[in-house]
C-alpha cells in the first residue's frame, strides 16, 4: 500500500474516491460540510430524505457529485458525536477502507484523519490509520494454490490533515506508522505459517536474513552449545521432537556503544502438541501460534531499525517444538536450569516458562536496561482478560506504568495483574526447588511467579498475550500484538531520551 499526506481542500481532490464522515445525528463533519456546500446542498437533502442516518458501520457512496472533482465520494457513518472515541475512529477507517478496496477504487483520499479527537493529535491519527489500513487489507494466501483475488485493489491512500501547520506531525506520523504496519505484516505472516513450516531453524533464518536486510548482528546457538551453558529446562522442552532447538539472539544498536540494552524475550514455541500432557485434539491447530512473542520481538526490532530508534535493543528467542515422544520429558521429572535453581516439572504443557528461564538468566549477561518477555503463556490469561487486553506482571512499578502507557497510545491496551510473593506459595515442590505449575488458581500469576524467580537482578515485565496474540473462528489469524505495545514503548522511550 503506497501511502501519502494531503491538506487540501476535500472538493477539489481529484481521485478515484473522497471519505468523508457523517455523526448519526446527521451532523456532517467539516470535510462532509464542505462538499456539501460545493454541491449546493446535496449532502444535506440526502440527510434530510434519511438515505444516510451516520449511524457507526454504515456507507453511502455517491457517483459524480456536481462541484467535486472526484469521481465519487464515500460518506462514512461515525456513530454518536459525543460517543466518538480512538476505537469508533479505527472501526470508521477500517469501514473506508475495506469499502474502497471493495468498490474497486484504486486510490482514495481519506478526510477521516481531519476528525478532531481529545488527546489525539495529527500524528496519532495517521499513524493509527495506516495501521488500520495495513490491517484490514493484510490477506494471507501464501500457502494457496490459487491466491485471493481482488479485481481492483487499493492501492494509493492519501491521509488529509486540517491545517497546513499539521504536515509535519502527520508526515512523521505516517513514517512511523509505515514502520510498525511492515513489521506487524512480518509478525502475522511468521504465525500464520503452519508448524511444519515455521520451525525454529526456519526462525531463525529468518532472523538472520532480517540481521543482512537491516544491518543487526544476528547469533543462534545449538543444543551443544545451549547444554554447555546449562539450559536444561530449556533443552528439556524440546527433548521429544526431532527439530533441534535454537536460541536466537538479534541485536540492534541504535544508542550509544556503552548504553544498557532494552532485552525482549519472546517464546518461540513453534508447534505445542502439550507433549506427554498432552492437549485436546479441538483446536489443536491453533497451537502454531505459541511461537507468537518470538515473532513479535523479532517484528519489534525489525520496526526500531526502520524507525533508526536512537536505543540499543537485544530480542532473545528461545525456539524449540513440544512434542510427545520416547525421548520426552515426562510429568515429574527435574532439570536444573541455567540460573541452578531446580524445577519439577509437573506438567509438560506448562513448557513456555521451562525455555523463557533460561532466556531470562541468558538476558544477565547483556546488562540490561530493562527486560521484557512477551509469550502466549496461560490459558487463565484468556479466561481472566479475554481477547481485548494483554495481561502484564512486573517487579518494577515504573516500568510496568510505561508499558500500560504504551499500550494505550497505541490502542494495544493491557491490564496489570498483582505480583505479590504470597503467590510463591503454590509452586513449592517436595523434591526440587520450585514446581513448574502452581494448580488452577491465579495461574496467569503464578506462571509470572515462576518466572519472576529467573529475573531478580534487573527490572522486568511479562507480557502474557494468550489471548491477543491470534484469533479464532472465521477469522482465524495473527493479529501483530503485542508489537504497536512494544514499538510505542520504544518510541517513548526514544523520546525522554531525546529531551534529555
Amino acid at each position: 500500500m503506497e501511502f501519502s499526506i494531503n491538506s487540501g481542500s476535500p472538493e477539489k481532490q481529484r481521485t478515484a474516491c473522497v471519505v468523508v464522515g457523517v455523526f448519526e445525528s446527521r451532523k456532517l463533519s467539516a470535510a462532509a460540510e464542505t462538499i456539501n456546500r460545493a454541491a449546493h446542498g446535496y449532502l444535506a437533502n440526502l440527510m434530510r430524505r434519511g438515505d444516510m442516518e451516520g449511524k457507526a458501520g454504515s456507507t453511502l457512496l455517491l457517483q459524480k457529485l456536481p462541484g467535486v472533482a472526484a469521481d465519487r465520494v464515500l460518506l462514512v457513518g461515525l456513530g454518536k458525536e459525543r460517543e466518538f472515541r480512538e476505537n469508533e475512529y479505527r472501526a470508521a477507517v477500517a469501514t473506508a477502507v475495506r469499502t474502497l478496496n471493495q468498490i474497486g477504487g484504486f486510490d482514495g483520499t481519506l478526510f477521516l484523519t481531519e476528525l478532531p479527537m481529545k488527546k489525539r493529535d495529527a500524528a496519532w491519527r495517521v499513524r493509527q490509520a495506516a495501521l488500520v489500513a495495513e490491517e484490514t487489507l493484510y490477506r494471507f494466501d501464501r500457502m494457496k494454490s490459487k491466491k485471493d483475488d481482488v479485481r481492483r485493489p487499493l492501492r494509493k491512500l492519501a491521509f488529509c490533515v486540517a491545517r497546513r501547520s499539521e504536515l509535519a506531525a502527520a508526515e512523521h506520523g505516517l513514517a512511523e506508522g509505515r514502520a510498525i504496519a511492515a513489521s506487524m505484516t512480518f509478525m502475522k505472516d511468521l504465525a500464520n505459517l503452519p508448524g511444519n513450516v515455521c520451525t525454529p531453524a526456519y526462525l531463525a533464518e529468518q532472523a538472520r536474513t532480517l540481521a543482512k536486510e537491516l544491518d543487526l548482528k544476528a547469533e543462534v546457538l545449538g543444543r551443544a552449545e545451549m547444554e554447555k551453558l546449562g539450559m536444561h529446562t530449556l533443552l528439556a522442552v524440546a527433548q521429544g521432537s526431532h527439530q533441534p532447538p535454537q536460541l536466537i539472539v538479534l541485536q540492534y544498536r541504535g544508542g550509544k556503544k556503552d548504553e544498557k540494552p532494552v532485552v525482549l524475550v519472546g517464546k518461540g514455541v513453534t508447534f505445542d502438541t502439550g507433549g506427554i500432557s498432552l492437549k485436546p485434539p479441538a483446536d489443536m491447530d491453533e497451537m502454531k501460534f505459541d511461537m507468537s512473542g518470538a515473532a513479535s520481538v523479532l517484528a519489534t526490532l525489525k520496526a526500531a531499525a526502520l524507525m533508526k530508534l536512537p536505543l540499543n535493543l537485544v530480542a532473545i528467542v528461545p525456539a524449540v517444538e513440544n512434542m510427545p515422544g520416547g525421548n520426552a520429558t515426562r510429568p515429574g521429572d527435574i532439570v536444573t536450569s541455567m540460573s541452578g535453581q531446580t524445577v519439577e516439572i509437573l506438567n509438560t504443557d506448562a513448557e513456555g516458562r521451562l525455555i523463557l528461564c533460561d532466556a531470562l538468566t541468558y538476558a544477565e549477561r547483556f546488562d540490561p536496561a530493562c527486560v521484557i518477555d512477551v509469550a502466549t503463556l496461560t490459558g487463565a490469561c484468556v479466561i481472566a482478560l479475554g481477547h481485548v487486553v494483554s495481561g502484564l506482571l512486573a517487579n518494577d512499578d515504573g516500568l510496568a506504568r510505561e508499558l500500560l502507557d504504551a499500550g494505550n497510545a497505541s490502542w494495544d491496551r493491557a491490564w496489570q495483574l498483582p505480583l505479590l510473593d504470597d503467590y510463591q506459595e503454590q509452586l513449592k515442590s517436595n523434591f526440587a526447588d520450585l514446581a513448574n505449575i502452581g494448580g488452577r488458581a491465579a495461574g496467569t500469576i503464578t506462571a509470572a511467579a515462576f518466572l519472576s524467580r529467573f529475573a531478580k537482578k534487573y527490572d522486568w515485565a511479562h507480557l502474557d498475550i494468550a489471548g491477543t496474540a491470534y484469533r479464532s473462528g472465521k477469522e482465524k489469524g495473527s493479529t501483530g500484538r503485542p508489537v504497536p505495545l512494544l514499538t510505542h514503548f520504544l518510541l517513548a522511550r526514544a523520546a525522554t531520551k531525546k529531551a534529555k
